[in-house]
């Protein structure tokens, strides 16, 4: 993805990868929603994932921003509050349609931008033995970077699917898969995601 000054070092995924969805959410990928942004390419990307994860029976999981209540992420959403339409039972935190998301596909509601912080998706990730994750989804600045770098700190490898993440500002867009790619994941095309699956499988 990029060369600078630090030897670049790609570590891929291990034997037991998971894929996870970040928030696409019907108010991120509507733009009538002022969180929204026109994102197709992004959408049907993550459908070639979800298919490949699917015929290999290898776990996915899905996030949603939820608000119960206002005392919820106050602060946040004061800095935001366009995240104030995230109600409980609103259209706007149904995963969207395109995705066919699964019943036996985990949907961790979340309220901060990351979907480790105070979820149990550690916890769940464990108990399946993940080792590695395929990140994808909104925003690349925003929840998708949150959670790669936690899914970092919580010792998983991580690659970023490059065609499966998307942003409201195209600059903040690379500048984040930049940083990254330099520090936290590997930023990976989607074509060569793919190719790790299939290998992971032929070796299982």
């Amino acid at each position: 993805m990029n060369t600078n000054n630090l030897e670049q070092t790609y570590l891929g995924l291990a034997a037991k990868p998971a894929l996870l969805v970040v928030d696409m959410i019907n108010g991120f990928t509507d733009p009538a929603c002022a969180l929204g942004t026109y994102c197709p390419e992004v959408i049907a990307a993550n459908c070639q994932l979800l298919e490949r994860f699917r015929e290999q029976a290898l776990p996915v999981f899905f996030t949603t921003v939820v608000y119960h209540n206002d005392q919820q992420a106050s602060v946040f959403r004061a800095k935001l509050p366009a995240l104030n339409v995230l109600e409980a039972g609103s259209h706007w935190v149904d995963v969207d349609s395109n995705l066919g998301r699964l019943p036996s596909e985990p949907l961790i509601e979340k309220q901060w931008p990351s979907a480790f912080y105070q979820t149990d998706l550690h916890a769940q990730l464990n108990a399946l033995s993940v080792d590695s994750l395929v990140v994808t989804g909104l925003t690349t600045s925003g929840c998708v970077r949150a959670s790669a770098v936690d899914a970092l700190q919580y010792n998983y490898q991580v690659v970023i699917a490059e065609e499966a993440v998307g942003d409201r500002n195209r600059e903040a867009h690379r500048a984040n898969l930049f940083d990254l790619d330099a520090k936290y994941a590997d930023v990976q095309s989607v074509g060569n995601v793919i190719a790790m699956i299939k290998s992971i499988a032929a070796t299982q």
